[in-house]
């Protein structure tokens, strides 16, 4: 996987093959009820971001989204227009190589019938089609919730080509709106990824192994208060500011690369700059 280009041409044909508008739903978006097997890491023994001769240099960049409760809409902005900017200027500003995209769909573990499901890495269209394709159950708890199980898949079941061949790590968020519960059982490890593990694992646990691959953070939606999820590595965004999605993940790979996002971003008005730097301001790296 991760062959071709991202194109607003290819964009603007899905959106009309799919009738999206800014009035579309996420009922209208999502049309399936049920997961698929290709997503089901039950099925995947692993994802892979590879070279190729389009793209020798492939970068992976991994997106969960909470799909529990009342988060529909975060799915919903997402594929109406944070993917499509998030993707325009990845490959305009070349702030890394050859991008390769992942996303997943993060439900509870104990409740949803999908708590996890997965799409393959893409460099094209085909992620926003798959992006489409995923099941928006949209039960699950209230709080905490899950996003062990997507931070588990990155360190067990990915297998990039960035980290074996040049040891650089790939790039991965998190999104939602309540904290994370403080450990993984076996059990829901087994019924998941049909994995055996040797006891539950805490989620200190799982964060050090994702690092090791992965420069990881998570993003709260502070529609209630701010909550840290990751030492360090939480970024606290109001729901006003949600539009603001990939310039802030950008701004957090520039971190990362010590590069001035300014540099990258360009032209931002002084309202959008301070907005950026006060989510910005809790990282350390």
């Amino acid at each position: 996987m991760g062959r071709g280009s991202y194109t607003a041409r290819d964009w603007e044909r899905l959106r009309t093959a799919r009738k999206i508008t800014s009035d579309s739903s996420a009922e209208n978006l999502f049309k399936n009820t049920q997961m698929l097997d290709k997503f089901n890491p039950k099925f995947i023994s692993v994802r892979e971001s590879r070279d190729n001769d389009e793209h020798p240099n492939s970068t992976p960049i991994a997106i969960g989204v909470d799909v529990t409760g009342s988060m529909g809409y975060l799915s919903e902005e997402i594929i109406k227009n944070s993917l499509n900017e998030l993707m325009k200027k990845l490959y305009a500003s070349n702030v890394i190589p050859d991008p390769q995209l992942m996303f997943a769909a993060i439900g509870d573990a104990e409740e949803d019938d999908a708590p996890l499901q997965v799409t393959q890495f893409e460099s094209d269209i085909r992620i926003a089609e798959q992006l489409l394709e995923l099941w928006l159950e949209g039960r699950g708890g209230d709080t905490p919730e899950d996003y062990a199980l997507f931070w588990y898949f990155l360190a067990k079941h990915t297998d990039t080509d960035s980290m074996k061949k040049r040891g650089r790590k790939g790039f991965a968020f998190t999104i939602g709106d309540a904290p994370n519960h403080p450990s993984l059982s076996n059990n829901a490890i087994k019924k998941i990824f049909n994995d055996d593990v040797q006891g539950d694992l805490k989620e200190t646990e799982i964060i050090e192994e994702t690092l090791k691959s992965y420069e990881l953070f998570h993003i709260n939606i502070s529609t209630r208060s701010e909550i840290t999820v990751i030492d360090g590595r939480t970024i606290n965004v109001p729901r006003e500011c949600v539009f603001l999605l990939p310039e802030l993940i950008i701004s957090v790979i520039c971190k990362v690369k010590g590069l001035n996002a300014a540099d990258i971003l360009g032209d931002l008005t002084p309202d959008v700059t301070k907005r950026l730097n006060r989510m910005m301001g809790s990282i350390i790296i």
